[in-house]
């Protein structure tokens, strides 16, 4: 082995080390791909769930109702009473349709 010889391996082991870098990139940017891609279909996942929004709005809609009945439970009686009656003439409504 002469000094010409270690000259042309340490290129030679230096390309091999730059291709193996290169592929550790490669690997690290292609997890890295995945695991956005991984997060993107998830979050696309949870917005077309149709029950899972329903069940969220619906708690949401709950916790902002007993807020308001504890501010102001008049208004909140009042309210409930509305629902109720519309609900009763829907009912009517459809029964009485039915019915003839």
């Amino acid at each position: 082995m002469t000094a010409t010889d270690t000259g042309r391996r340490g290129g030679r082991d230096a390309k091999v080390r730059q291709r193996n870098l290169t592929r550790l990139e490669a690997k690290v940017n292609s997890e890295r791909a995945r695991a956005e891609f991984a997060g993107t279909l998830n979050e696309l996942e949870d917005k077309l769930n149709v029950p899972k929004q329903l069940r969220i709005k619906t708690e949401r809609a709950k916790v902002e109702f007993r807020r308001f009945a504890n501010e102001q439970p008049v208004a909140a009686m009042a309210a409930a009473a509305g629902v109720v009656a519309a609900v009763g003439v829907t009912v009517w409504l459809v029964v009485r349709t039915v019915t003839k």
